[in-house]
């Protein structure tokens, strides 16, 4: 039985939540959660590939059980995770690493990859954004809204992504058999954003999103530039960030691997098995 260990860390006075298993002297395996939820997502993950792997799991600071200090007293974007993120890995001595990166784990990732790219072993998204094509329009256009022009029409309009229905949404929508989904999921969730002043970050988080954008041409040189090994294990049915998202990998890295799967944004809920096969598979054949 594979033993997960369950650590705190202060790295730049915050406390960061982080889980690790693993040899201590395997290639470094690295999980950045996405919205809303934390390392809890990687629950079941964690243990497929720590037989071989050192995995190492964080909470983003403000989701999970990592510190929340109040957004007037921190200023959460996701330049400031991405530090956070380095920082701790720098703690624990990782200096080579492959990432998986969902949702907001995408642009923590991108950020590190850009800062350090020869640290970068490999890269896995799973419903992890670069491209402007992966946007699904209906989903972000009250978004869109909000980054243009934050007033109270537009901010109870993005509010509701913190609700229990809109958090149940994310985890069941796209997913062929709903019962597979456990409700632990997004009661988890719904709980550790509903803290409270975790709404004001959540808002700041989600208008900083904007500044990702102009992110990507960078992102997209950089894959070009080192040729890193890119797996797109990706819920096909995601109607957050769609299989366009997936596929336009390839215009950059055009040895990507792409692989999308029945499933819906988060695809370690319903295609467990399936996602862990692509993942062990293309970690075996690029990591030393």
């Amino acid at each position: 039985m594979t033993t997960v260990h369950h650590r705190y860390a202060t790295v730049h006075g915050q406390q960061l939540f982080y889980r690790e298993a693993g040899p201590a002297d395997g290639p470094a395996v690295v999980l950045l959660h996405g919205f809303p939820t934390s390392s809890f997502m990687f629950r079941d993950l964690i243990p497929l590939l720590a037989d071989r792997y050192r995995v190492i799991a964080p909470d983003h600071l403000g989701f999970g059980l990592s510190s929340a200090p109040p957004a007037d007293e921190f200023g959460y974007t996701f330049d400031a995770l991405a530090g956070l993120t380095r920082a701790l890995l720098d703690r624990l001595g990782v200096t080579r690493y492959a990432m998986y990166v969902q949702d907001y784990g995408a642009p923590v990732g991108w950020r590190l990859a850009l800062a350090d790219p020869d640290a970068v072993t490999a890269i896995i998204s799973q419903n992890g954004n670069g491209y402007e094509s992966g946007f699904v329009e209906a989903f972000w256009r009250p978004v869109r809204e909000y980054w243009q022009e934050q007033n109270p029409q537009t901010e109870a309009a993005v509010r509701q992504a913190l609700t229990l229905d809109a958090i149940r949404w994310q985890y069941l929508h796209g997913v062929p058999d709903e019962s597979v989904v456990s409700p632990d999921t997004w009661h988890h969730d719904h709980a550790l954003v509903s803290r409270p002043g975790n709404d004001i970050i959540q808002l700041r988080l989600l208008a900083d999103y904007a500044g990702n954008l102009p992110l990507y041409p960078k992102l997209h040189a950089y894959l070009r530039d080192s040729r890193v090994p890119l797996l797109a294990v990706w819920g096909r049915n995601d109607e957050i960030f769609g299989p366009d998202g997936a596929r336009a990998f390839a215009e950059d890295a055009p040895d990507a691997e792409i692989r999308l799967l029945d499933g819906g944004h988060f695809l370690l809920e319903s295609r467990l098995d399936d996602a862990t096969g692509h993942i062990r598979d293309f970690l075996e054949r690029t990591l030393p």
